[in-house]
């Protein structure tokens, strides 16, 4: 059986078929649907049912609350319909311009560049290229069919490996295995690229790109991305991180404001260590953001990283500090950890 669904306000119309995902279907047809995790972590693919009924599978209660879900709203990665539907959502306009491949790689390159982050650098194989967007993401496949998420950290237009900062989750399965027993030269799957997360270039209106630990990734690849097509939007940077050692490549982002005029970096630590002689600004990355700039009603939001943070700079920003919802862009780094012990 096939149900169908209508968008609004787009009235585009497109077709799921039996125990299929609404996000499933939408991606399988090319209809653009913000997306991130897809499986309920991170709330990105939230979105209002109009009309119809649907089955909503397990999911994080961050990132769909039960007053939402009485409000008619649904994650759509993790909504099947019983009847057609109607929903209103946001589409993203080129979404699915780079359809996700699935390609070996070998790892190129390991560099440890904090206790527990590893950059790793992938190549594919000759004649291959990846086409992706600025922010995107790739997922490996592992060998009993599990998938692991990692943005990408180059640009688009960098011809070398794909670059990836992986942090160690104690535990975890794929993790402990990068940080203890892989090797230059191991093969490895992935899929991509993945995601709605990635720079809106049609738009002129100033960027605020929020990072914390490993989110830094993605924001990278936006910034050397609009380094090289020369866009010089003001970009305002800040990156959060407990102490002055996980903020691996401050000295990459300290280069990019001495040589660009319209970009300002703003290190921020939670917990600053005696030995980092901290200097800089203290608390949670995101109230930095708001006691720079407490009117965000003309600005641009990219964040990324971890789901607690980005969380909370949606509900202030958008609550408090004028933000319009739609000019709130987020990929929160959700683990099978996190997801597990939100799951409702």
């Amino acid at each position: 059986m096939t149900f169908n669904i209508t968008l609004r306000p787009s009235g585009r119309q497109f077709q799921v078929e039996t125990n299929e995902s609404v996000l499933a279907a939408a991606l399988r047809q090319g209809i653009g649907l913000p997306y991130g995790c897809k499986n309920g972590a991170c709330g990105s693919c939230k979105g209002a049912v109009l009309s119809g009924a649907i089955e909503q599978a397990a999911h994080s209660a961050s990132a769909l609350s039960n007053d939402e879900k009485l409000q008619g709203m649904a994650l759509f990665c993790c909504a099947t319909p019983t009847s057609d539907l109607e929903l209103k959502v946001r589409e993203v306009a080129g979404a699915t311009d780079m359809p996700a491949r699935k390609l070996p790689c070998r790892i190129h390159a390991l560099e440890r560049v904090a206790d527990d982050v590893m950059v790793m650098r992938l190549q594919l194989p000759a004649h291959q290229k990846l086409q992706y967007f600025a922010g995107q993401y790739i997922e490996f496949i592992l060998k009993d069919g599990k998938r692991r998420s990692y943005s990408i950290a180059t640009p688009p237009h960098h011809d070398g490996p794909l670059e990836l900062h992986i942090r160690h989750m104690p535990g975890g399965v794929f993790t402990d295995h990068v940080f203890s027993a892989m090797k230059e030269r191991d093969m490895l799957r992935f899929e991509g690229p993945l995601g709605t997360f990635f720079l809106r270039e049609e738009s002129t209106r100033p960027i605020v790109l929020l990072a914390s630990g490993t989110g830094f990734a993605p924001l990278k690849a936006i910034v050397e991305h609009m380094i090289f097509k020369q866009i010089e939007r003001p970009i305002s940077l800040y990156w959060g991180a407990r102490r002055g050692k996980d903020l691996y490549m401050a000295e990459l982002a300290q280069q990019w404001a001495q040589a660009l005029p319209h970009f300002s970096f703003v290190p921020v630590l939670s917990e600053p260590a005696p030995e980092d002689n901290w200097q800089g600004r203290t608390g949670f990355v995101h109230q930095v953001v708001v006691a720079d700039l407490p009117d965000l009603s003309a600005y641009e939001v990219y964040a990324c990283g971890a789901p607690v943070m980005v969380e909370a700079a949606l509900r202030d920003f958008t609550g408090q500090h004028n933000l319009p919802p739609e000019n709130f862009y987020a990929d929160a780094f959700t683990s099978e950890v996190d997801l597990a012990n939100s799951l409702t």
